[in-house]
Parts: structure tokens; C-alpha cells; sequence
């Protein structure tokens, strides 16, 4: 679904709410049939164009009242834009006065109760293109952007798009479809372009109310036969037959940080914690927060990502919970994974004993390397980074699935603990690691990996590799006689792998030393993700 938001429309008058004159208008001005009369008459030099004018104003003036007839839910969809609290404005292809005058006796509307009217004359002063419709959306005070533009012309089309509005196509007969295939939205009727137009207006706080779950919940498919109770609006559970399996492995992490990718991380950051235990992931719920005023287009694109990582996973989007509240200022997405392994295969971090290497696969800060790129742009780009390798670090996103690694591990007989290295970076997984596990561990700094992008960037920003979060990477554990082969695994699967410490006997803690002399092993109150976001919002 596309994400977006409306306040004000424009509609065009022969083209969405009333049947018109205007095919004679065209035949008696020689203009094409598929041309804007408009357009066609900005072709038409002077003073032949203002003889036309006359003509056309005539054929206006002296066409029967009959001759003019709303379309089918007209003034329904123009009380529904006005009750709602949206701009609304008209384009006409016929003179103002005809236009003003068809507005008021067919909709009911004084000129004055509108926010704009652009009839022919206004379109032939605008200039010729997108320019008109940009300074439609300028006398309206609105950007174009969160203007809708209602229209069957396919022209009208084309130029709404061109000056950024959102534009619906609609039908000129009823059941039959717009011939604007370039519309981003398109509907055979009036309800249904009210029903479009509702996904983009701003929502009070609440829960997402039913009709508009109802559309939300469309994004999402179920389809593992072992889910019994699928999301629906009215459902407040799920239902999962789980008596095929041994283990059910549960997980919960929220995702607060602002992202162009919230959906990705959230299923991926709780996806991974259930493979670290060995476990296939299978089921995520989710509770969605988002700021009031958001739309309901926005939500049923956050769960579209949702539901097309899940489905990339082989997971299954079980619902969940949808609130407008404000209590946030951005999107924040609290997923809740559920997972199943065999009891022999599951993998317990107290399995962990002194000797035990420690390996990394990837590199430190995947995930925020991918956040900062994305994030910010063009403070790394005034800062001497190329747009090169600012996409190549928002690319980082696609690897901070740990899955795949941690399936072969889990495979090896011989692995004995597995982490995923989430908010806190490695710093704070190493501890965690060791608390679980509950002996020390000693780290070679010179042995943990950095990409050069991270490396680079963190150089810029003032921000430590080793505190930023770092999903993407996986801290394995295992037995002596076990890391070649998992070395080697991870190698044939095309995954960097990196012997960076072992377990020893000391109780929890870290330990590390750089090129075989003690140092300094750093920590970090709160992730330097958060200390950068903290930063610029004091800016």
C-alpha cells in the first residue's frame, strides 16, 4: 500500500462530478477528442483563439439545464471531502461562469464555500503543464503532495502527477474503469473514492477503527495451516497448534528508532534472537503505535513491509494491535516472535565452558551503519561522504539477518552458545554473553572486524564502532574441536567469519587485550545510536 496524506482535493467537474457539454464544446472548437480542451486551445493563436472563446461561451450559455446531469454519488462525495475538514477545489474545462454556475445549481455550492476554482480561462493564464496544478496547490496553501487530484482524463492525470499531487483516476460510466492507467489510485465510483481518500486523512487518537483495520489487515496473509484463528478485525488472539513440536521459543523487542525500513528491522531484529536459540521462527504479533494524525495509508504500508519480510522469512504475520496515540512522535512497532525447535537441538548459552572460542560473523555495527545512512544523509554527505557510499551503507539493511548463520551453527554438533549482537553493540553483547553464560570472556580487540564504510563514518559522526547497534552479527560459541568446521560452513555460504576471544574460567565479565597487552574493554550507558539521534535532535 502506498503510504500518504491528504489534506485538500481537487476535483475536476466534468470529469468526476457532473456530465457536461463538453464533447460538443471539443467538436465545435476542432480540438481532439483525447486532448484537453485547454491545452488545445493554447495552440490556437490570436485573435482565431478569442473568436473561439466567444463561440464556446455561447454554446455554454445556450445549452438547456438538461444538458447537464451530476454523476452518481457526486454530492455525496463533495459532503464527504467538506464533513471530513479537506480543501476542496474544482477544475473545469468550461468557462468560469458556466463552471460557478453548474457548481452551485448541481453541488449546491457557492464559489465562496470552495477553496479554489480553476476554470478555462485560469488554465490558459497558468501556463501550459504541471505549472498550473502547482499553483492550484499554492493558492490552496497546501503542498502538492498531500493534495488529491480526482479525474477520468488521463491528461488531468498526467499533469497532477507531474506537479507531485496524489491522483485518483475515477470512471466516466459507471463500472467502467478510468482510462488512466497512470493514476495512483483509481476507482469505478464515487464510494470508492472516498474509501481511497479516507486512507490519507489524518487520524484523531484511538484505535484504527474497524473499517479502516478491515482494509490494514488486507496486506496480511496467513497461510500456515497450523495458525487457527488468523487476524481479523474482532480478534484479539491468535491461535497456534504447536503439538507437532517440542520447544516453543518466544521473543519481544520493540523498534523505537526513526526508520524508512521500521517494518524490516522489526521482524528481523526478533527473528533473530529465536535463531540464536537454535529455533526456526514462525509466528510474529505486533503492536503498532503511531503518532496522532498518521493515516491509514501509512499504517497499511508499514504492515505490507511487515507482512513481505515475514513472508521472505517463511514467517507468519499473526496480528496483533493498532493504536493512533500521543504518547509517541513516530512510528514504533513492539513485535513479539514465537519460534520451535526440538529439545535435543535447542542451544543454551549456560551450555558455554571455559576454552570455548568466541566467533563474529560479518562485522561490528551492521545495523547502524544502515540506520546512520539512512538517517543521515546529507549531514554524511556534507561531512565529504560521496552518495556512493552513502547507498552502499544503507545497503548494509539487507544483511542484518542472522538466520542463515545461526542455522548452521545450530546444525554443528559442538556449538554451544549463540548471541545476537543487537542494541549496545558488541560491547554489550560480549557482556551479555558472558553473564548468560556465566564465565568471562577475553577479547583480542585487533581481531574484531570493522568494515572501512562503519570505520569511516563513525570517524565523522564522533561515534564508537563497538557501542552501535550491530544486528547483523552473531557471536558464536563452541567447543575447540568444533570451530574449523564451523568456520568453514559459515565460509562455503559465502559469511565472513572472525575468532575474536574465548571463554575462560573468571566469572562474568570482559576481558580484552590489544596485540597480546591488557586493555581497555569500553561500555556504554546507552548505544551511540541513540547518543547521535539525541545529538541532532539538540540541533
Amino acid at each position: 500500500m502506498k503510504a500518504f496524506r491528504i489534506t485538500a482535493v481537487i476535483l475536476h467537474l466534468e470529469a468526476a462530478l457532473v456530465g457536461s457539454p463538453l464533447g460538443a464544446l471539443k467538436a465545435a472548437a476542432g480540438c481532439p477528442a483525447a486532448s484537453e480542451l485547454p491545452e488545445f486551445l493554447r495552440t490556437v493563436k490570436n485573435p482565431a483563439r478569442r473568436s473561439l472563446l466567444v463561440a464556446l461561451e455561447r454554446i455554454e450559455r445556450n445549452t438547456p439545464a438538461s444538458g447537464w446531469k451530476p454523476r452518481a454519488g457526486a454530492r455525496r462525495l463533495v459532503d464527504f471531502i467538506r464533513r471530513h475538514g479537506l480543501g476542496l477545489g474544482i477544475i473545469s474545462h468550461h468557462g468560469r461562469t458556466a463552471a460557478r454556475t453548474q457548481i452551485k445549481s448541481i453541488l449546491g455550492l457557492r464559489p465562496s464555500e470552495l477553496d479554489l476554482v480553476v476554470a478555462r480561462e485560469d488554465q490558459l493564464a497558468a501556463g501550459p503543464g504541471a505549472g498550473g496544478f502547482r499553483a492550484a496547490c499554492r493558492r490552496m496553501g497546501r503542498r502538492a503532495a498531500e493534495v488529491a487530484v480526482v479525474s477520468a482524463d488521463p491528461a488531468v492525470i498526467e499533469r497532477a502527477r507531474a506537479a507531485g499531487c496524489l491522483t485518483i483516476g475515477c470512471a466516466r460510466t459507471t463500472g467502467r474503469a478510468s482510462g488512466a492507467p497512470s493514476a495512483d489510485f483509481s476507482s469505478a465510483d464515487a464510494r470508492g473514492i472516498g474509501r481511497i481518500l479516507r486512507l490519507g486523512i489524518p487520524l484523531s487518537g484511538g484505535k484504527l477503527p474497524n473499517d479502516l483495520l478491515d482494509v490494514v489487515l488486507g496486506e496480511v496473509v496467513a497461510k500456515d495451516p497450523s495458525l487457527i484463528i488468523t487476524p481479523a478485525v474482532g480478534e484479539d488472539i491468535a491461535a497456534v497448534d504447536v503439538g507437532a513440536e517440542e520447544v516453543l521459543v518466544l521473543k519481544s523487542d520493540p523498534i523505537t528508532f526513526a526508520t524508512d525500513a521500521i517494518g524490516r528491522y522489526a521482524v528481523l531484529v526478533n527473528a533473530n534472537d529465536i535463531a540464536t536459540a537454535g529455533a526456526t521462527p514462525r509466528w510474529l504479533l505486533t503492536t503498532l503505535l503511531f503518532p496522532v494524525g498518521s493515516t491509514a495509508s501509512a499504517v497499511g504500508r508499514l504492515v505490507g513491509e511487515l507482512q513481505q519480510s515475514c513472508s521472505a522469512w517463511g514467517i507468519t504475520l499473526c496480528g496483533g494491535h493498532t493504536e493512533i496515540t500521543p504518547a509517541v512522535c513516530r512510528p514504533v512497532v513492539c513485535g513479539m516472535m514465537a519460534g520451535t525447535v526440538r529439545r535435543r537441538d535447542l542451544v543454551d548459552k549456560r551450555r558455554m565452558r571455559p576454552g570455548d572460542p568466541v566467533l563474529l560473523t560479518k562485522s561490528v555495527a551492521v545495523e547502524g551503519t544502515a540506520i546512520i545512512a539512512r538517517e543521515f544523509g546529507p549531514r554524511l554527505k556534507g561531512l565529504g561522504l560521496t552518495a556512493g557510499e552513502i547507498e552502499a551503507c544503507r545497503e548494509f539493511l539487507d544483511h542484518i539477518s542472522i538466520i542463515p548463520e545461526a542455522g548452521i551453527a545450530a546444525r554443528i554438533r559442538g556449538t554451544s552458545a549463540m548471541h545476537d549482537v543487537t542494541e549496545g553493540g558488541l560491547a554489550t553483547a560480549l557482556v551479555e554473553l558472558s553473564a548468560a553464560g556465566g564465565f568471562g570472556i577475553r577479547v583480542r580487540l585487533e581481531k574484531i572486524p570493522i568494515f572501512p564504510q562503519t570505520r569511516k563514518i563513525c570517524r565523522l559522526l564522533g561515534v564508537h564502532p563497538l557501542g552501535l547497534i550491530g544486528s547483523g552479527s552473531l557471536l558464536i560459541s563452541c567447543r575447540p574441536g568444533s570451530q574449523r568446521r564451523i568456520e568453514s560452513a559459515l565460509g562455503r555460504a559465502g559469511i565472513r567469519v572472525a575468532c575474536i576471544g574465548e571463554v575462560v574460567a573468571s566469572g562474568p565479565g570482559v576481558a580484552a587485550t590489544r596485540n597480546g597487552r591488557a586493555a581497555r574493554w569500553p561500555s556504554f550507558e546507552v548505544d551511540e545510536i541513540a547518543r547521535l539521534f539525541a545529538r541532532g535532535a539538540e540541533r
